[in-house]
């Protein structure tokens, strides 16, 4: 019998190719029995079934029939090349979720979408006249809704279609999907060794944004032909996007000793298109089976010891170890934490005082951030300051600490300043910060000259001109720069001249060596020179003994801030620190 109903619309060449086939498979079957009489047709019979199985056995595209009930009638070898299956061939009656599951080409997100999209087209009239076109990445599906069986479903036609549907078309090598099929193809082996090598690029974002992307375009490819050349027959090179590739070694042993020379070949410097680029590699390793047996599993796995080797500096290789699993879980655990805490304004700001020199007077307070979490107590900044700035929290946090620091500085008896810390995420959107600056002022009432915004040296490590032009406008509006931690970049003293900062801030770790006679006493003194010279105020952190405040007086500076004074205290007794009589630290001789 046809296909398809012979009232139905006319086919595509796909469904009408297979039509032909199948009726040609059908006319032969029939020229050899002639001696029997031909039974009724039986919707979806086996004889259907055969002559169909006929006509795809051999087709070039791939093809994959379903019953009514999305279980598993046909599926030539073609497609199974082209999912990605691993193993034998797929049994009759196993069910599509199943089949895709074993699709090593395919994400779970993409197998979701080919069910929901299957089901949906079997509630379609059979015979429809136009296929359900699905795009998946690199890979591009046409599901047929067909009479006397279920669906079918096409993939690429022709083999060197499939093939580019595998390769990556800026450095040739294989792709993400070809990555995915190669890995379940290695797990499926009966041993199930194999080393899974991921490899991102140090410093590649600098070189796109200093020569452009075609240089970056260039500087990939090159990076792609050095590892190709580094890589044995056996080995698969992939690249699944950006600037991270990955390697499948067929044995667990020799990935370190491969990696370290991969971290020393990548490093080594390019010239691209007239220019010279440095960068760097870092390598995460995991291995099978001794660290995971399936693919997602050991994929994560190599991501932790990829995330491993960055937070020790970058530019080295990282094997995954069962605590770094520990470490993931903890970190997750806490950014769920974190992001309640957002939801539910778990956060409060105590304030530090800031006391002129030798006067004692207050001149103003830091705001700091304080989180009390219902289980974990108080969180140290230290532990999630970081991972808000990495996963993007940081800056709806810095919009709420800057409303309620003006809006509690606004309240204080005495005209003082409030000092904000600024993240230097809240600097790539310079429009957000300065709406945020100008919305937190006008709602407290504060004066644009009593709130000092405090920046670290990495905010000026990024776009120097954009950054310089947020930190104009916010002089502009009145609002004070102080410039954080001053010593313990390497770039302090050309930065000061770039900008006109009001304050610097004299890290912590300086003022603690002066009772040692270390070079700690020299570089106080020679900032406190430098800033009176310049007009710009400096202060000192981290005060915590008489002999300590005593120095800072001795040494020229200008304010002090420490537990000497105070140490940081909740809104409400603020009145109170405003109300004490002033210190004055006593003088020491400095020689």
């Amino acid at each position: 019998m046809p296909l398809a109903s012979p009232h139905a619309p006319p086919r595509t060449g796909e469904t009408a190719a297979i039509t032909r086939a199948g009726a040609q498979s059908k006319h032969k079957a029939a020229a050899n029995h002639k001696a029997k009489r031909s039974p009724a047709p039986v919707t979806g019979g086996a004889r259907e079934e055969s002559a169909l199985r006929d006509a795809i056995r051999g087709l070039e595209e791939g093809m994959v029939v379903l019953d009514p009930d999305l279980r598993l009638v046909l599926c030539n070898q073609s497609a199974r090349r082209q999912l990605g299956w691993a193993g034998a061939p797929p049994r009759r009656g196993l069910a599509l979720a199943r089949l895709l599951a074993r699709a090593g080409a395919l994400e779970a997100a993409e197998r979701a979408m080919i069910e929901t999209r299957c089901r949906a087209l079997l509630a379609t009239a059979a015979g429809a006249p136009q296929p359900e076109k699905l795009t998946l990445g690199d890979l591009s599906l046409r599901l047929h809704r067909l009479a006397g069986f279920g669906v079918a479903i096409f993939l690429p036609t022709g083999a060197s279609e499939g093939e580019a549907a595998l390769r990556d078309p800026l450095t040739g090598l294989g792709n993400r999907r070809a990555f995915q099929a190669a890995l379940t193809a290695a797990l499926a082996r009966p041993d199930g060794e194999v080393a899974l090598i991921l490899l991102d690029l140090d410093r590649f974002k600098h070189v796109n944004d200093s020569f452009g992307h075609p240089v970056g375009d260039a500087l990939l490819r090159l990076v792609a032909e050095r590892l190709r050349t580094s890589l044995r027959a056996a080995d698969t090179l992939v690249r699944l996007g950006g600037d991270e590739f990955a390697i499948l070694l067929p044995r667990a042993d020799g990935a370190e000793a491969l990696a370290e020379r991969l971290v020393d070949l990548v490093s080594r410097p390019y010239l691209v298109e007239g220019h010279l680029a440095n960068i760097g590699a870092s390598i995460g390793i995991a291995r099978a089976p001794m660290d995971a047996r399936e693919a997602g599993l050991l994929l994560r796995r190599a991501d932790l010891a990829l995330y491993a080797a960055k937070a020790a500096g970058r530019q080295q290789f990282a094997l995954f170890q069962p605590e770094m699993d520990a470490r993931a879980q903890a970190r997750q655990a806490l950014e769920t934490d974190l992001r309640r805490a957002v939801a539910l304004g778990q956060f409060q700001l105590h304030y530090q005082p800031l006391v002129a020199v030798p006067a004692g007077n207050i001149i103003g307070f830091e705001a700091l951030l304080r989180w009390q979490n219902p289980a974990r107590g108080m969180v140290s900044p230290a532990e999630f300051i970081p991972l808000a700035e990495e996963i993007g929290l940081i800056v709806p946090i810095g919009e709420w600490v800057l409303r309620q620091a003006c809006r509690t500085a606004a309240s204080w008896s005495e005209a003082v300043l409030v000092a904000v810390n600024v993240s230097a995420v809240q600097f790539t959107d310079g429009a957000r910060l300065l709406r945020a600056v100008d919305e937190a002022l006008a709602s407290s009432g504060l004066p644009g000259a009593r709130l000092e915004l405090e920046i670290t040296e990495s905010v000026l490590l990024r776009d120097a001109a954009e950054t310089l032009a947020i930190l104009h406008a916010l002089h502009a509006r009145g609002v004070r720069i102080a410039m954080d931690d001053f010593g313990t970049g390497y770039s302090s003293l050309s930065q000061l001249r770039s900008f006109p900062f009001d304050k610097i801030k004299i890290d912590r770790s300086f003022i603690h060596e002066v009772e040692a006679q270390t070079d700690g006493q020299a570089v106080v003194r020679a900032v406190a020179a430098l800033g009176t010279s310049l007009g710009i105020t400096v202060t000192v952190e981290g005060v915590e003994t008489e002999a300590q405040a005593a120095f800072v007086a001795a040494s020229g500076g200008h304010e002090m801030q420490g537990y000497l004074i105070s140490r940081p205290v909740p809104a409400d007794a603020v009145p109170a620190l405003l109300a004490r009589p002033h210190t004055t630290p006593k003088r020491q001789t400095t020689g």
